[in-house]
């Protein structure tokens, strides 16, 4: 189920997946959270640790693959670099940025009730790696994350962003997501790349399974020195090209379109 939830959440290769695990092209159906009581201890119950697709983090003892995607995937963080892959730099035409302003207020508004963060666990939204300190946490949504493989919705975001603050957690934007496979045009359709960057995490390495808790983390994860596959197989770790899909923030209460989109 984890593993599940980690690729809906980023937005991972979906359509091919789809089609190769639904026989008959029937469609299948989240497991449903109706059955808990999202007044009672609500943020407790919407926790996710967050294991990545494909990988088993129960070795990771100390959460430095955690702590490193979370550092990451802060604001203003995001920029090419070994293990991060940007969508390249476009001018920005009249017709980019007004669709770029009518998706961040579209996405204002819909988003607009869940400044209350216990209506959007309420609504499923469950809290990614609550226990690590960060600056903003993700609340992501698993049909969402589903849907954004085939189709873009501006209303309807695959993650909310909070802060956290003494009381609970303040809302300050949200997270779209699209498919690894995607091209740079299909990433244009959904969000114009002449205002906003996609960023799509890459070149991970590993620790071999059962060696996390004893691993050099300078070397391994999210922020480590390794970022081909020649050096990971060299170091006995476990490679991977590309984690996750392609990902997009959005901070539509910002006054100006460079804060509102910038990652």
């Amino acid at each position: 189920m984890i593993l599940v939830w980690a690729s809906l959440l980023f937005g991972a290769t979906v359509r091919q997946s789809h089609a190769q695990s639904t026989p008959n092209g029937a469609a299948q159906t989240p497991h449903s959270d109706t059955g808990t009581n999202p007044r009672e201890n609500p943020a407790h119950q919407h926790q996710h640790n967050g294991s990545m697709p494909g990988m088993n983090m129960e070795d990771d003892a100390g959460n430095h693959a955690q702590t490193g995607v979370m550092q990451s995937m802060t604001h203003h963080h995001h920029m090419d670099s070994a293990h991060m892959s940007m969508t390249p730099v476009r001018p920005a035409t009249d017709e980019d940025q007004r669709r770029a302003d009518e998706i961040s207020a579209t996405l204002g508004k819909a988003i607009e009730r869940y400044r209350d963060y216990r209506v959007a666990l309420a609504d499923g939204f469950h809290i990614f790696a609550p226990n690590l300190p960060q600056a903003q946490y993700h609340f992501t949504n698993y049909w969402n994350g589903y849907l954004e493989g085939f189709t873009f919705d501006p209303a309807r975001p695959t993650s909310l962003l909070y802060r956290k603050t003494k009381d609970g957690y303040e809302l300050i934007g949200a997270m779209y997501t699209a498919p690894k496979s995607a091209s740079l045009e299909e990433l244009n359709e959904r969000i114009p790349l002449g205002v906003a960057r996609w960023h799509q995490h890459t070149n991970l390495c590993m620790p071999k399974r059962g060696a996390g808790e004893h691993a050099d983390w300078r070397r391994f994860g999210f922020a480590g020195s390794i970022s081909t596959e020649q050096e990971c197989n060299e170091a006995g770790g476990r490679f991977y090209p590309v984690i996750f899909g392609w990902m997009v923030h959005v901070y539509p209460y910002e006054t100006s379109s460079d804060n509102v989109w910038a990652q």
